[in-house]
């Protein structure tokens, strides 16, 4: 049986999370730990890691860049394995994230659904067959109306994903408003569309001569997110030290 601590528990993916744990065959949510207590949980909750008693296998992280240090400290201390959900962090904090990585295992990935690594892990594939071929590459991604970024995280790592099967010799076009030319051979365009409550929408398109061949990933909600960090802890509990991401748990 795995146990998880969910630091950020109280939160509204902490909840999801913590929820998608206990339906899980052999695993099991032993503690939560949340800087805002109050909430009832079936699972006792405190305020910090250090404060927790409970022995856990792994802990889950997804809280607020200013606790992100706090967490890595106490994980080092105790030797916990982290799934890092938790974005935004600072260039500072990413590097410290490498160096305790350095003690123990950590997994961070610029998306944590299921769908979206394997679609970059499919991406590279099509990739090395396709933009030798003279295929254009485009990439389409679509958020709702309360989001703050341009183009999207993930928009970026699929666009590095591919580039990464071209020796990342390919340059990204964010915007093709200012300059009126033709299009460079080796570029990728990212385009953002903004509007309602969309989730996530990314649909990376492969125009050739007379054929487009499309790739596409719908977020219908949340919940994929939480998926994508139980098989990362369960993943990850009892791995040695070292950074990891999901690639690693997807396994083609």
């Amino acid at each position: 049986m795995i146990k998880v601590l969910m630091h950020g528990c109280n939160g509204r993916m902490g909840q999801v999370i913590s929820r998608m744990v206990a339906e899980t065959e052999g695993m099991e949510l032993a503690a939560g730990v949340d800087r805002f207590l109050g909430k009832e949980n079936p699972y006792p909750t405190f305020e910090s890691i250090d404060a927790c008693d409970v022995d856990v296998d792994v802990v889950v992280d997804f809280s607020n860049a200013s606790a992100v240090d706090g967490m890595l400290d106490a994980c080092v201390r105790k030797n916990l394995p982290v799934v890092l959900c938790t974005t935004g962090l600072s260039e500072e904090q990413l590097a410290k994230v490498k160096e305790c990585s350095e003690k123990i295992a950590i997994l961070r990935s610029a998306n944590m659904s299921l769908g979206v690594n394997l679609l970059m892990k499919l991406l590279q594939n099509a990739t090395s067959v396709l933009a030798p071929a003279g295929y254009d590459i485009e990439i389409v991604e679509k958020h709702h109306n309360q989001k703050l970024d341009a183009p999207s995280g993930t928009a970026i790592a699929l666009a590095d994903s591919i580039n990464e099967a071209l020796d990342n010799e390919y340059s990204y076009n964010f915007n093709r408003s200012d300059v009126r030319k033709k299009r460079e051979k080796k570029e990728i365009g990212v385009v953002a569309v903004r509007g309602g409550t969309i989730v996530g929408e990314h649909e990376v398109i492969f125009a050739g001569e007379d054929e487009v061949i499309e790739f596409k990933h719908t977020a219908y909600s949340k919940a994929i997110f939480a998926k994508g960090a139980v098989s990362a802890a369960a993943f990850l509990a009892g791995k040695e030290a070292g950074m990891y991401d999901m690639s690693d748990v997807i396994q083609l």
